[in-house]
């Protein structure tokens, strides 16, 4: 099926396309939602979840999740499972509810009260392995690679002032964390993956977002600019 001429009482509605479809697919689904309807958009990116509400408007209930699952889409109707962790939830009345549905199919589903923070940490591994990993076309692992430490500490450095900004504080050293976690991953980035397939990335929710909301406060990010250039003008040759 791939359109609805109606939308049933309670339902849930997961949003887990790229988020430069998001606008798109809202659109097709605003007409349907009922007041009771939940939208749980389960994306990356700097509040992506704004494309959805500002479609929908205050139809139904829209929250974010984020979740810590990789995998690679090998063919039409074959995903190879590499990674799979919690999923995120932000705090609502249906949140629990939500987890708990999640839970039971096998996806550790979790409530948080902070999202954001949740939102801005999944941000900064994204930033840092996204784009390198699309650009060196090496598997996720590869990021542990001391020679690229000094790259990892500009983006970080640069996506962290901007959190803090925005209001979060992000302690600790982040370049290590994601060595230390990513570095045995066997598993290709999505942006990797969609340049490969010769679809659009998410570079503009992910680095190119940090650089849009660095504007705002006033802060410069040169080095996520620089590959947020990079990676679009790899969407434009591939």
């Amino acid at each position: 099926m791939t359109a609805l001429s109606a939308i049933a009482p309670d339902t849930l509605v997961i949003f887990a396309t790229k988020v430069s479809d998001s606008e798109v697919a809202a659109r097709s689904l605003a007409p349907l939602v009922r007041p009771d309807t939940v939208i749980l958009c389960v994306q990356n990116g700097l509040y992506s979840e704004d494309v959805v509400k500002a479609v929908v408007g205050d139809r139904c209930r829209v929250l974010r999740a984020i979740t810590h699952v990789g995998a690679i889409f090998r063919t039409p109707g074959v995903v190879e499972l590499k990674v799979r962790s919690y999923t995120a939830i932000e705090n609502s009345p249906v949140s629990a509810a939500i987890a708990d549905a999640l839970t039971a199919c096998g996806l550790d589903g979790r409530v948080t009260d902070r999202i954001k923070e949740e939102m801005w940490r999944k941000l900064v591994v994204n930033c840092v392995i996204n784009p390198i990993n699309a650009i060196t076309r090496t598997e996720v692992g590869a990021i542990a690679d001391e020679r690229l430490t000094p790259l990892k500490r500009l983006i970080v450095d640069e996506c962290v002032s901007v959190a803090r900004r925005d209001g979060v504080a992000l302690e600790g050293d982040l370049v290590a964390a994601i060595d230390a976690q990513y570095g045995a991953s066997r598993n290709l980035s999505s942006m990797q993956q969609d340049l490969l397939k010769g679809r659009r990335t998410e570079i503009d929710f992910l680095n190119g977002a940090v650089v849009r909301l660095g504007e705002r406060y006033g802060i410069a990010c040169p080095v996520n600019a620089a590959l947020a250039t990079i990676i679009r003008r790899m969407e434009e040759t591939r």
